[in-house]
């Protein structure tokens, strides 16, 4: 089995960080969005990664080869952006005729992959919602098998939404289906949408199971980043794994569950809960809670609550709530 991991978005609702780097390379308790996602399958033997890469795509290479070396992986570009199925169609050379498991770059999600990846059938991992109507909706019946699925109804007649996780055992009729979506123009709003590839496959005969997640995290924007690092903070410190602490903690408190990286400089402040800073970062004469730091960060007399601070950004006086990308000064003293 081969995994596509699609990572070409622009991540536009994350600016402006996302102008400096790619929207799975955000921060996030102590790795980043695409660490947390390629941790989780790493439980399993993958023959080999497929990654879809665009928008600052030669960031994702550098971090894969950086850190995850010991994968087989291909990166595969997607020069215009025309949606998931065009990105998943791009991979049909690489992965031929192997099942795949299909993983969104921006999604975190708590989950059995044992028993998804079980599974006799394709899977499509599934969550219950509030507002189904901005995300692609699955219709299921009482054996857990998937009836129609359709993107952002706007009468929505499920309210089980489909997280981005899918595994195809049937992955030629995948992309005959992608190559008649494309070969027909049907992109709607200028993309394809996998969707519209699902609801064709299932209406050939093609049996889709409904895997529901634990959790599920779109960190698609800064609430639900911030939360996600929250949650993922707290499961990590419940579980009693090794969390970085300061190398120099200088008269300073530490209110866990936090992560902060190697390199870092704490002083005369109070750090937590929530907590997650990157590595080489000073934090001097502050109280910093429920935010994100990136690498580099410097913060000094700074009051600072649900805020994402970008890497080699520098923030001065008194302040509650930022969202502030890289390489920025700012001095409110």
């Amino acid at each position: 089995m081969k995994v596509i991991i699609p990572v070409a978005g622009a991540g536009t609702k994350l600016r402006p960080h996302t102008y400096t780097q790619p929207k799975a390379l955000i921060p996030m308790a102590g790795k980043t969005i695409l660490g947390v996602i390629l941790d989780q399958l790493s439980s399993r033997e993958f023959e080999e990664y497929v990654f879809v890469v665009g928008y600052l795509g030669e960031k994702i290479q550098d971090y894969i080869r950086q850190y995850y070396g010991h994968l087989n992986c291909t990166f595969v570009t997607q020069n215009d952006r025309k949606g998931t199925g065009h990105a998943i169609y791009l991979t049909a050379n690489v992965v031929g005729d192997s099942e795949v498991l299909i993983v969104y770059g921006d999604t975190i999600c708590d989950y059995n992959l044992d028993a998804l990846l079980d599974n006799p059938h394709s899977v499509v991992g599934v969550k219950r919602v509030d507002d189904p109507r901005n995300f692609g909706v699955a219709e299921i019946d009482k054996d857990n098998k998937i009836l129609k699925v359709a993107e952002k109804p706007a009468i929505p007649k499920s309210n089980m939404a489909m997280v981005g996780i899918y595994k195809i055992k049937e992955t030629r009729v995948m992309y005959e289906v992608l190559a008649r979506e494309l070969e027909k123009d049907s992109a709607i709003d200028g993309e394809y949408h996998f969707t519209t590839i699902m609801q064709e496959m299932i209406k050939s005969g093609i049996v889709f199971d409904a895997h529901k997640m634990n959790h599920w995290f779109d960190c698609g924007r800064k609430e639900t980043l911030l939360e996600t690092n929250k949650t993922l903070l707290k499961k990590m410190y419940d579980e009693k794994q090794d969390m970085v602490m300061p190398e120099q903690l200088i008269n300073s408190v530490v209110i866990p569950p936090v992560n902060i990286g190697k390199g870092c400089i704490i002083r005369d402040s109070i750090i937590g809960p929530s907590v997650s800073i990157g590595e080489n970062s000073l934090v001097a004469s502050s109280i910093i809670k429920n935010s994100i730091l990136g690498n580099y960060a410097r913060l000094e007399e700074v009051v600072l609550e649900a805020s994402i601070i970008g890497s080699d950004a520098y923030v001065k006086g008194v302040c509650q709530s930022l969202n502030i990308g890289d390489n920025t000064e700012i001095d409110l003293g």
